[in-house]
């Protein structure tokens, strides 16, 4: 059975009236509940009895806290594991017909297929897939076609399918992962917009930023070049190393500094990683859950990932009034404008990467210029608040249609 854990320790004040219809999410792992920082919190306050579910850990509990929705540990692999995929669907399923949701809204591909087909055994009156990227784009073999066939199966027993792009939703649409037409992006894309007001604010972070520096030792003239995701292949580390090999060489005023957690999923070349910490001028600073500070002591942001879902970096760079150079590839190019928000390159190419990085490097007029740029659009286009009304409406909508039959017997409670 899932493991049910409050959001505070007085339960009870989770206990809605039963006009609350209740919202469910679920990742496959918790760090990824993050990327609806406010948004779940919204949706409680506008009258939905939200709950979050997620594999067992404190990133779990703490979401629950900051949130205050009642989150259920269920353990998901984020990689292909048939006999430990049954033990989950079975207990998502058990979680889903104790709990009555009227809306399951997954996210991630494996949390996104169990999730959708336990929710279609247990008859939930709406079933959202939100899809936030496509791994199986950089896979190859039976393992590709393996997870092409688990995304048409989850966008098949949705009733939505929402994309966080629409380079992205267009690219699904083209290998077939769902039907041309069947997928929506919620305003100009993106999960959850960016806070431009508080969080991501590059006057209010400027001591943060020093600080970082001091602490890393780097002079106030160096140039840090940033990168901010997961420390894997598919992010582009191997080009990005190949590339900053030739910008230390030409600029000794220079630094890379690499934000994120490695891993063994799609581990980077040791001989890679080992080059890099080496390197005197390259800065390792881990996994962070406050990646704006770290933003407030770089010049710019590099992406140069193989895929992306949309680039949630590229657009707290431009946030944070940073020039983001990226690679040219679905969703990068939603978050990126090219020549006035930062530089689209190739993928895989370190040449084209090192040859954009080392213009913003000699010119910061221009890293101004397309940095004001980038902060002017995420200000403008991607306010959290509006990708939470426009969320809510297509919530309202979706259980607005439901049939008669299907509104007479969906839970609306908070308590079951």
């Amino acid at each position: 059975m899932a493991e049910s854990l409050g959001a505070s320790p007085d339960t009870t004040t989770l206990q809605c009236p039963r006009a609350r219809p209740r919202l469910v999410h679920v990742t496959t792992v918790p760090l990824s509940l993050w990327f609806l920082r406010g948004q779940a919190g919204f949706m409680r306050h506008n009258g939905f009895d939200v709950h979050a579910v997620s594999s067992p850990g404190p990133e779990l509990r703490r979401f629950g806290r900051t949130e205050q929705v009642q989150v259920h540990a269920v353990p998901m692999s984020r990689r292909i594991s048939p006999s430990a995929d049954v033990v989950a669907l079975r207990r998502l399923a058990r979680l889903f017909a104790d709990l009555r949701p009227a809306i399951v809204h997954a996210h991630t591909p494996k949390a996104g297929l169990l999730a959708m087909i336990a929710a279609r055994l247990t008859r939930v009156p709406v079933r959202i897939y939100h899809v936030h990227g496509m791994p199986m784009s950089t896979a190859a073999g039976l393992r590709r076609l393996v997870m092409w066939g688990a995304d048409v199966l989850a966008a098949r027993l949705a009733d939505r399918v929402l994309w966080v792009s629409g380079s992205g939703l267009a690219e699904a649409e083209r290998l077939g992962t769902i039907r041309p037409g069947a997928g929506r992006v919620l305003r100009h894309g993106s999960i959850n917009g960016v806070d431009t007001a508080e969080r991501f604010d590059p006057s209010a972070r400027r001591a943060e930023g020093a600080a970082i520096r001091s602490e890393l030792g780097v002079p106030p003239e160096d140039v840090v070049i940033g990168f901010v995701g997961r420390v894997v292949r598919d992010k582009g580390i191997v080009e990005l190393a190949r590339a900053w090999t030739t910008l230390r060489q030409e600029f000794p005023h220079v630094r890379l500094l690499l934000v994120g957690a490695e891993e063994d999923g799609d581990p980077v070349p040791g001989a890679v990683i080992t080059a890099l910490r080496d390197d005197p001028r390259v800065h390792f600073a881990g996994h962070s859950t406050t990646p704006e500070s770290y933003y407030s002591a770089m010049q710019i942001v590099a992406l140069p990932s193989h895929r992306e879902g949309f680039g949630l970096a590229a657009l707290e760079g431009s946030a944070m009034g940073l020039p983001v150079v990226a690679t040219r590839v679905p969703g990068l190019t939603d978050a990126v404008v090219d020549g006035v928000t930062g530089t689209l390159v190739p993928a895989g190419d370190s040449g084209e990467l090192a040859a954009a990085l080392r213009v913003y490097v000699v010119d910061p007029g221009l890293r101004g210029e397309h940095g004001a740029a980038g902060r002017a659009r995420a200000r403008r286009d991607f306010v959290p608040q509006d990708m939470w009304n426009a969320l809510e409406a297509e919530y309202r909508a979706l259980l607005a249609g439901l049939h008669p039959d299907q509104s007479s017997t969906m839970n609306r409670g908070g308590a079951t």
